[in-house]
């Protein structure tokens, strides 16, 4: 019998759902590269339902109980008196999300003897020490492409919301205003900008793909240079380097993962590089920006807007400074768990879970660290090394 160790996000406020805004949602069955969406055996949930949550639980827990397997479900992660420090010394398999990340420091790890696998019910595991990982013979694996569609359409909302002065216009609404001028005192026109990613991955890529109908100028800087038929496609300007990117362009998206060689990429020195009245969108990880260089940066007006949903570390403290400063519009770390999206990491987490408990290898795509290697998606998008460090303030959040 294995312990499952598997740390989700609370309920909402008012209780788990008893009904849903939609009765269905679309079925896809491969993503735009050709790579099939999971396919475990069964799952034991209705597609659309809440899954990211403590009671959702991933919808796991029938099936590790029929195989006789112990699953423990809790949202308390941080700190030394925390529900999963209690459990993580029997653990043989810890699973998290990135939105409610589970920080496994080499630390932790050390306190975790019977530690097999790290498993990401989404995309990105940095919230692993990698290094770690290797070091200590633990399989890291995680959904590739699970929700990289739902976060590129969360990249394309927060542009807009930034450009167009959303957020102010609708508080408008809801205060009972309707002072037009200081609506658009800040509105512009996305028409006609240049528009970069940093990255052009599944999702730098998808949302190049829907921002070319608002008739942008499209740039990318990636270590990995798209196909020329790609680029003509898209009429893509390729950069050799981010500095000369962001020099050029109006808004700026971020879209790599998060290790030592992109760790506080976007610091004073980068931002100074950036046009006087950028936009500056991040839903890739948090710590990718230097916290205060973005903060410095808004208050100076050198950034005209800030959006995202990632911070560092997560759950953000109360009194971090990107809950507060000006002409932001942040949201909680959300836009990869949308109800589709949980409906395909779910059933990806399920997939990994059959592979392992019957001895079949797990799909490359999914790996990250393997056999002491980075492997997978791993070897193409990660660097050996930690970027856990400081994750431990998320236990401000508690007090």
């Amino acid at each position: 019998m294995a312990k499952i160790l598997c740390v989700l996000y609370g309920d909402p406020k008012n209780g788990y759902p008893k009904s849903y805004a939609r009765n269905s949602i679309p079925v896809i069955e491969k993503y735009p590269d050709g790579q099939t969406v999971p396919n475990p055996h069964a799952v034991d949930f209705q597609p659309g339902e809440l899954l990211g949550s403590v009671t959702g639980a991933l919808g796991l827990r029938k099936f590790l109980k029929d195989l006789g397997h112990e699953l423990v479900v809790t949202s308390d992660k941080d700190g030394p008196n925390s529900e999963f420090e209690q459990h993580l010394a029997d653990a043989e398999i810890v699973i998290s999300q990135p939105f409610w990340p589970a920080y496994l420091t080499a630390e932790r790890i050390a306190r975790a003897p019977k530690l097999k696998m790290a498993l990401t019910a989404g995309i990105g595991s940095d919230h692993v020490d990698l290094q770690a990982a290797m070091d200590n013979g633990v399989t890291v694996a995680e959904i590739t492409y699970c929700n990289s569609n739902s976060v590129a359409e969360h990249i394309v909302m927060q542009m807009l919301s930034l450009v167009r002065n959303y957020i102010p216009s609708y508080k408008q609404v809801v205060d009972g205003g309707w002072n037009i001028a200081d609506c658009v005192a800040r509105s512009y026109d996305i028409e006609g900008m240049h528009v970069g990613t940093v990255a052009a991955g599944r999702i730098g890529l998808r949302a190049l793909k829907l921002l070319k109908p608002f008739d942008v100028h499209l740039h990318y800087f990636d270590r990995h240079r798209l196909p020329a038929s790609v680029e003509q496609e898209l009429n893509l300007t390729w950069h050799a380097s981010v500095e000369s990117m962001v020099k050029v362009v109006d808004i700026v998206t971020i879209n790599c993962p998060l290790h030592p060689e992109t760790e506080n990429l976007f610091n004073d020195a980068m931002i100074a590089k950036m046009k006087r009245g950028s936009y500056l969108v991040n839903t890739a990880r948090g710590k990718i920006c230097d916290r205060d260089a973005v903060a410095r940066a808004l208050q100076s007006g050198h950034l005209a807007g800030y959006a995202g949903d990632v911070w560092f570390p997560q759950p953000a403290p109360q009194d971090h400074p990107w809950r507060t400063m000006p002409n932001h519009g942040m949201t909680p770390h959300m836009s990869g768990s949308s109800l589709s999206a949980q409906t395909r990491y779910a059933a990806g987490v399920r997939e990994v879970l059959e592979c392992y408990f019957e001895g079949r290898a797990i799909r490359d795509e999914y790996l990250v660290v393997h056999n002491g290697q980075l492997a997978g998606v791993g070897a193409h998008s990660y660097s050996k090394g930690n970027v856990t460090g400081g994750s431990e303030e998320a236990a401000k959040f508690k007090r």
